[in-house]
């Protein structure tokens, strides 16, 4: 199987990590299945555009997951899917959820992106956040003691952006 890996070389996050997420997300949907052989350091440095060392430190942090092991003469190779958790399982929903929110709605990619990345950086929601709302409602405004009030849309009775932490 072709590995579909890109590097953005204008984004802020570095090219290794970009790489070892691409892999990891490849592993954990079940695309690189256990026993699958990964490229060759070199071969995938040449194919995107980045240095040995680049693509050795992906691999190393891969390794170090538990998700890949490399040994001489054989390459790099998956050794399994790691095990999701129930927490890993509620992002997934949300993020499908938000997603399809956003398709709906017509939001772009970028902006939906920047939005998700405003909730990771700020504090932790409470878990009253993740409460459930009636159906064909809007939560607005914060829990005692959260931010600023803000608004979600309701898809399937749940709020979606509150799961995110917003």
């Amino acid at each position: 199987m072709a590995l579909d890996i890109a590097v953005d070389v204008g984004s802020p996050i570095p090219p290794y990590e970009q790489i070892r997420s691409q892999i990891a997300g490849h592993v954990g949907s079940g695309l690189l299945t256990d026993g699958a052989r990964l490229p060759t350091i070199r071969a995938l440095a040449a194919d995107l555009g980045v240095a040995p060392g680049t693509v050795a430190r992906a691999y190393t942090e891969l390794e170090a997951a538990g998700l890949v092991v490399s040994r001489r003469r054989v390459g790099t190779v998956v050794v399994g899917r790691p095990a999701s958790s129930v927490g890993q399982d509620r992002v997934r929903a949300a993020a499908g959820a938000l997603a399809r929110a956003a398709r709906e709605d017509r939001v772009d990619d970028e902006t939906v992106l920047a939005v998700v990345r405003t909730a990771l950086q700020g504090p932790p929601a409470p878990d009253t956040a993740t409460a459930a709302v009636p159906e064909g409602t809007t939560a607005v405004g914060p829990a005692p003691s959260q931010g600023p009030a803000t608004s979600s849309r309701v898809v399937g009775g749940e709020g979606v952006l509150p799961q995110l932490g917003m």
